[in-house]
């Protein structure tokens, strides 16, 4: 299986690189973009630089690259996600604004009819967020904040990470053991 992941600067660098974690531990490859701000909201929140982060894909690419591979419909993967996905990502997403390479990457993964997997991090959503979300949502892209679950009784906040990790995993069918699953009352 092939991937292509994108971290964009919102705040929740940490679903990114644990979702990388967690592909590389299924042995998926994966195709990295971290954008400009991803590289300080990783450094601010994570205290990693953005090198460590690219050393968990098998490639990474630079977020201007827009002669990259994976800005193209001929290069084959299975999907793509966008970890944690800022509001302007996905704007330029629902509008085809292609300038930067992870918006690119997700319009061609829109074009050619691949599985498109966002993570918005933003609260409390406008009016424009919310169109924006309907709209990409109407073309079949995954909508998936990371919304916490306390049915499994989450004692660390890594084990509210996993929850939404294991879900965009699941989405992709990665298989994984990442945390608990309802089994009913």
């Amino acid at each position: 299986m092939r991937l292509v992941v994108g971290i964009t600067g919102a705040s929740g660098a940490v679903y990114g690189v644990r979702l990388l974690e967690a592909l590389r531990a299924a042995e998926v490859e994966t195709h990295l973009v971290v954008s400009r701000w991803a590289r300080e909201t990783i450094s601010r929140e994570l205290g990693l630089d953005v090198e460590s982060v690219h050393s968990l894909a098998a490639k990474a690419y630079a977020a201007d690259d827009l002669g990259a591979a994976i800005s193209s419909g001929s290069f084959l993967h299975d999907g793509m996600v966008v970890a944690p996905c800022s509001m302007k990502t996905l704007s330029a997403i629902a509008s085809g604004y292609t300038t930067e390479l992870i918006a690119r990457a997700a319009d061609v993964t829109l074009k050619e009819g691949r599985t498109l997997v966002l993570v918005p991090r933003e609260t409390p959503l406008n009016a424009i967020h919310l169109e924006n979300m309907l709209k990409l949502a109407r073309l079949g892209i995954c909508i998936l904040p990371p919304v916490p679950a306390f049915y499994n009784r989450p004692q660390t906040i890594g084990q509210l990470v996993d929850h939404t990790v294991a879900r965009v995993l699941d989405r992709l069918g990665v298989p994984h053991s990442l945390g608990t699953r309802w089994q009913g009352l």
